[in-house]
């Protein structure tokens, strides 16, 4: 009767594992949100600062187009004040001439001095006009230019705004492909923890309570003892028997997961910290790992497990899960982990 409770109690549901499981697909999912996050935020920033670029070039190009217009606008105003002085001279010199012609009348020695004098006003008002015809020859040509710096401004102002506007329109597509991108990680990273869940469920059935198979955190630990001799990386016969049930498993897990959902089976070597004999095959514990490790892999190959989600990796002695210097903690340090994780 005792030991019909001790194997009931055996059989008891130990929901640790899961808690853990999806408490580091939690963390995984975050670091990777923040990588996206970081990364769309240095793409944002540059493509902010390209336009913050142009935004300085055209403000420039408009002040400096503006000190031009104010100067061409004192100059105008210069040569409208010119041409009023030589309207008004010209208005004299004209009175002149009457006031001469009147004198020219009384006498034909006053006439002959006034012809000789009205020619030469003449002359000078022949001389004036010239400079006034140039002067509103210039002025023209300001205004041409004035009107040709107004179309530019216009022109540089609907460039500005067609900037902003596409800024926004960016902005608002960088915002709408962050939260599809978001979503689209939570519902790989909700299915990846469920195939997660179901994979380790299977594994616990089909490997049964075995005091040498144990659940560490989010993944399966064999004791090398199940799989390999001392200070070997051969597989025994007892140890391909349970390799071939997980490889039946990860077949069956491998249809059900869709394709676009990067998971791997990573198969993790360890040792303890005693070295090797330097007569053996291999020369340290990294490499022994690392070798036992790989032959796990390659057995699930040859089962029928696609090599594309399977992962080999060596620890050494790096990474106990028990300290101390007892026979118990090298044998539990000793181990084959399996983890399905994303790639």
């Amino acid at each position: 009767m005792a030991l019909s409770r001790a194997r009931r109690s055996d059989r008891r549901i130990d929901y640790w594992p899961g808690f853990v499981d999806a408490l580091s697909t939690l963390v995984l999912a975050i670091i990777f949100l923040l990588s996206v996050f970081m990364l769309l935020q240095f793409f944002l920033s540059q493509e902010i600062s390209g336009k913050d670029t142009a935004l300085q070039r055209l403000n420039q190009q408009i002040a400096e187009l503006t000190e031009l217009l104010a100067l061409e606008r004192g100059s105008k105003k210069e040569l409208q004040d010119n041409l009023s002085v030589l309207q008004s001279t010209l208005s004299a010199s004209e009175a002149e001439r009457n006031r001469l012609s009147g004198l020219l009348t009384s006498g034909t020695a006053e006439g002959d001095a006034a012809n000789r004098r009205i020619g030469e006003l003449e002359g000078a008002l022949s001389a004036e006009r010239d400079i006034s015809a140039r002067a509103l020859a210039q002025v023209e040509l300001l205004n041409q230019q004035l009107a040709a710096m107004r179309r530019q401004l216009a022109a540089l102002e609907e460039a500005l705004e067609a900037s902003e506007a596409r800024d926004k329109q960016s902005q608002a597509r960088i915002a709408d492909l962050g939260s599809r991108l978001n979503t689209a990680l939570a519902q790989r990273v909700q299915e990846l923890a469920r195939f997660r869940s179901d994979f380790f469920g299977r594994l616990r059935q089909i490997l049964g309570n075995r005091s040498d198979i144990r659940v560490v955190g989010d993944r399966f630990v064999f004791e090398s003892e199940v799989l390999f001799d001392t200070g070997q990386a051969t597989l025994l016969p007892a140890g391909t028997a349970e390799l071939d049930k997980i490889a039946s498993a990860v077949l069956e897990l491998a249809r059900e997961i869709p394709p676009d959902i990067p998971w791997v089976l990573r198969v993790d070597g360890h040792t303890d910290k005693r070295p090797l004999s330097g007569t053996g095959q291999y020369k340290s514990n990294w490499a022994l790992s690392a070798a036992r490790a790989i032959s796990v892999v390659q057995y699930l190959v040859e089962k029928g497990v696609p090599p594309q989600h399977l992962l080999a990796a060596g620890f050494g002695e790096f990474q106990p899960i028990e300290l101390g210097d007892t026979e118990d903690a090298f044998r539990r340090n000793r181990r084959i982990e399996l983890k399905l994780t994303e790639r």
